[in-house]
């Protein structure tokens, strides 16, 4: 009785997030229907391995959103994305990122710029990042838009909603402000949010 009623849990929880995304299969629902059947089986270790390919699908997605979030190069330099930026965020403890290093033409400066949402390492920095009088003591606190920057030893680093964390650094801040001037710091906060 009370697996059975688990199963019609998990099964609850499977068609909600089915119904919240599009009708096609994906690597999310398959996963997910993979769980559902596994449990329904008996097989815990089935369940699990695909609630973890669940999870696994579930960030590769969340870092594609980073991805198209991070700010086109400015006139005369290149963008290079970071391609295995998130794989290894699984042994840390999940989440997701994205990641580019920005170069100017003559390659004589570069710089990257990030982002890691919903990671061990972004729970970390709330209590600093989280508090602009914690910034104010770390270093100087710059303004872009409503979002408060922290400006530190050549770095810009900020929380976005509390789960975000967003990183500047490898050049001089000069530099790098106007790119990280362009960044929907609103729309970082809610990235994987409709």
């Amino acid at each position: 009785m009370e697996f059975q009623m688990n199963a019609s849990i998990l099964n609850g929880i499977v068609v909600v997030a089915l119904l919240a995304t599009p009708l096609q299969a994906d690597d999310v629902s398959d996963a997910l229907q993979a769980a559902v059947d596994a449990y329904a089986a008996g097989d815990l270790a089935g369940t699990n391995a695909a609630m973890t390919m669940a999870g696994q699908a579930i960030s590769a997605r969340q870092s594609a959103l980073l991805e198209a979030l991070l700010p086109p190069a400015p006139e005369g330099w290149t963008m290079t994305m970071t391609e295995d930026f998130s794989e290894g965020f699984g042994m840390l403890g999940g989440g997701a990122g994205a990641e580019a290093r920005y170069e100017n033409a003559d390659q004589s400066v570069s710089y990257t710029v990030s982002f890691i949402a919903d990671n061990p390492m972004v729970a970390s920095m709330g209590a600093m990042l989280g508090s602009v009088e914690m910034m104010a003591l770390m270093g100087k606190v710059v303004k872009v838009g409503d979002q408060a920057l922290l400006e530190n030893e050549g770095n810009y680093s900020a929380l976005a909603g509390n789960r975000v964390m967003f990183t500047a650094t490898g050049a001089a801040t000069d530099v790098m402000l106007p790119l990280v001037q362009t960044v929907d710091f609103a729309k970082l906060a809610t990235f994987d949010a409709d």
